[in-house]
């Protein structure tokens, strides 16, 4: 990864963007779909997976029974939940996958493919890459994106780390030519592009205000969480008027997966539908569409 960091960006040259039917601003719904994938002692992990939504007195290397079902909720569940939310919405998403979790449930990937989304790769399970040498890393980012591929019928096109990237992620994601992007950045509102080794490498933001992990972390309420969504909408389309932006919706399918945070989800999506200019996309497209228009 570039040493350097980048404190100015595009700055008060906001380029002059253009997306596709003249949209204000580009909505991409992200969906993680790792459950399954986490730390847990069936997998040998040394320590299970923390408790997020309750408080729970089972030491770390010990199995927790409650937490497990938290988790299975997401596949099991939610994930169908929201796949028929997109579906009734006709929008598109993009799910950021685990290869392992796909092995778990294997209806899964066919459906998220047969639903018209794209896949992120989101590891083969989760681990720390930023503890790897450059070899382990390149070696589990092999066998996520065929794990993912032999699952849902599709490569992934770009590269999300479950935890943070190491110095090397960059490097490996540009040296891999099947990905359009990484996603491994929370810098901006717009994609952008980056030299590694001389080599470009296009940066899809993501973006932690907007993400429904918060909902289990303490981050507030699902009111709270929606306001949230709508006031970055508002800002973003006013903003789009001379300056098109984008915005990523986190969404977790064990959390928004549940029924009163589905419905925030839905709501969200109708809003923003109600908006002309509104460009609900997959992240290729996005990739696809910054590549063929403003990578000179």
């Amino acid at each position: 990864m570039n040493p350097q960091r980048d404190f100015v960006g595009y700055g008060k040259r906001a380029p002059a963007i253009e997306w596709p039917h003249k949209a204000r601003i580009a909505i991409n719904l992200a969906i993680a779909y790792e459950e399954g994938s986490e730390y847990s002692l069936l997998q040998g992990d040394k320590h299970r997976e923390p408790t997020n939504e309750v408080t729970s007195p089972v030491p770390m290397d010990r199995r927790d029974l409650v937490n497990e079902s938290l988790f299975e909720y997401g596949s099991r569940t939610g994930f169908w939940r929201i796949l028929s939310i997109l579906e009734k919405q006709n929008v598109p998403g993009t799910f950021f996958c685990c290869g392992m979790a796909l092995e778990c449930n294997p209806e899964a990937g066919p459906a998220i493919t047969s639903g018209g989304h794209d896949i992120c790769g989101h590891g083969y399970r989760w681990i720390q890459a930023f503890e790897m040498d450059r070899a382990t890393e390149w070696e589990d980012m092999q066998r996520a994106c065929k794990s993912i591929e032999i699952m849902s019928g599709q490569k992934p096109l770009g590269w999300h780390n479950r935890y943070a990237p190491s110095t090397n992620t960059r490097e490996l994601v540009a040296e891999h030519g099947q990905f359009l992007y990484d996603s491994n950045s929370y810098n901006d509102d717009i994609p952008y592009f980056t030299l590694i080794n001389n080599q470009k490498l296009l940066i899809v933001p993501y973006s932690w205000d907007t993400n429904d992990a918060r909902l289990y972390r303490g981050g507030g309420s699902s009111t709270d969480h929606y306001k949230g969504l709508v006031d970055t909408f508002d800002q973003l389309y006013e903003e789009g008027t001379t300056n098109p932006k984008m915005m990523s919706v986190g969404i977790h399918c064990r959390v928004s997966g549940r029924p009163g945070r589905a419905r925030i989800l839905e709501d969200f999506i109708k809003y923003a539908k109600g908006f002309p200019q509104v460009w609900f996309a997959r992240r290729s497209d996005i990739a696809r569409w910054w590549w063929d228009h403003y990578s000179d």
